[in-house]
């Protein structure tokens, strides 16, 4: 028997090497569960593995690079081969690109951005969606930006890609809703202690935002405590 809310599930977070991802998969297995962390270098991956078996916990790390076309497939294969089920499905990796006006947009740098913060994200939801339908009540949660859904000046390349994502992660929670037991959820993270934070802010003291496991904290809480389909809310803090 165990008192951990979250114990028996498999999550896979993405862009966990670091930031947000990191405290969300740290938070996720002193929950109990068993998480995937990916991110495409090992280095970091390993870093979050070690702090989640020093605290008691399980995870196993997968470097992989989402803006090759088939790694989501590839991923999703080898998991497949290990594990029947996936549980909880968190979308964090992401691309900031250049801040700037829309007029200045680079078409190849606008693509690089669509590819990791869309495509990529559209081929993790195709590969996992047949995981994620076996499992008793899967959960996915995509992170997002305030940017979004109130466009801002010079963020048009970022907020369009975000934009998309959640248009997208929206539609297959309803997809879902009467044929599965799969629900999706998009959280905003608000301002956090991140690298994508600092380079957005550079004169912006970090300690004036809150730290990246606040976040983690509060998804990992939303995941036990369970959502409506369709969920949204921001993080302050």
């Amino acid at each position: 028997m165990t008192d951990k809310a979250l114990a028996g599930r498999l999550a896979l977070v993405t862009g966990a090497s670091r930031g947000i991802g990191a405290e969300t998969a740290k938070a996720l297995a002193r929950a109990g569960a068993h998480v995937v962390l990916t991110a495409r270098t090992a280095g970091g991956l390993e870093e979050v593995e070690d702090a989640i078996f020093a605290e008691g916990g399980a995870a196993t790390i997968a470097p992989v690079d989402f803006n090759e076309p088939e790694a989501a497939a590839r991923l999703a294969t080898a998991l497949a081969s290990r594990w029947d089920k996936l549980d909880i499905l968190v979308l964090n990796a992401a691309t900031l690109g250049t801040l700037g006006a829309v007029p200045a947009i680079d078409p190849k740098e606008l693509a690089r951005v669509l590819t990791l913060n869309v495509s990529a994200q559209a081929a993790l939801i195709a590969a996992f969606d047949p995981m994620l339908r076996r499992a008793a009540a899967a959960r996915v949660i995509g992170l997002t930006s305030s940017v979004a859904r109130s466009p801002r000046a010079y963020w048009g390349e970022y907020g369009a890609s975000k934009a998309a994502f959640e248009v997208l992660l929206a539609a297959y929670g309803q997809e879902m809703v009467n044929i599965s037991k799969v629900r999706t959820a998009i959280i905003d993270p608000g301002a956090t202690r991140t690298k994508m934070r600092a380079r957005a802010y550079p004169g912006e003291d970090p300690a004036s935002v809150k730290p990246p496991e606040v976040v983690g904290a509060r998804i990992a809480q939303l995941l036990i405590e369970d959502f409506e389909p369709g969920h949204f809310e921001r993080v302050e803090g």
